[in-house]
Order: structure tokens, then C-alpha cells, then sequence
């Protein structure tokens, strides 16, 4: 059985994982639209696993030294970046 999931429905199922904390708003945001972006492009859906989610995706400050030590080289952060946000990124992989 599916279901197709809004941005609250998305967002309620991280706190009900006790996973509210892994991401700002903003971050969870990107996230939501990143994954949507990925469905449309590629036409296959996503299955809603957060804690794969929380283990895939990091948000982490919109420090240079932080993110380049979390993702590496230069040519793998650009590959890792999903979003910019206001005060941090949002990386996958690692």
C-alpha cells in the first residue's frame, strides 16, 4: 500500500522516529523538495525511511572547514551538496 506524503506528513514522521532534531526546518524543507525533484526526475517513487534518511543526508554548518571535512575534496563536495540554506548545508553521502 502507498500514500502519497505532504511536507507535514513528512516532517511528523521524524519527530514520530524521534528524529526532529536531525535537520532544521529549513533543512527538512530542502530535503522534502530534493527527494520530490528526484521522484519526478527519475519516475520512481521514494520510500519514506527516515532513519535512511538521517543516515544518507547531514545537515551541517555553512562552515567551509566543517563541510570539507565531513565530505573531502573540493570535486566530492559538489557532488554531495544538495542545498544551500541560510545558515547550513544539506550533503549526502560523506
Amino acid at each position: 500500500m502507498k500514500m502519497n506524503v505532504n511536507f507535514h506528513i513528512f516532517q511528523q514522521a521524524f519527530y514520530d522516529c524521534n528524529r526532529g532534531d536531525n535537520f532544521s526546518y529549513e533543512g527538512l524543507q530542502a530535503l522534502f523538495n530534493y527527494l520530490e525533484e528526484l521522484e519526478e526526475s527519475t519516475g520512481e517513487e521514494t520510500e519514506l525511511d527516515v532513519i535512511a534518511l538521517c543516515c544518507e543526508f547531514q545537515e551541517i554548518e555553512d562552515d567551509e572547514e566543517a563541510y570539507r571535512e565531513y565530505v573531502g575534496d573540493e570535486a566530492h563536495l559538489e557532488e554531495c551538496l544538495i542545498a544551500v540554506l541560510p545558515c547550513s548545508v544539506l550533503v549526502c553521502g560523506g
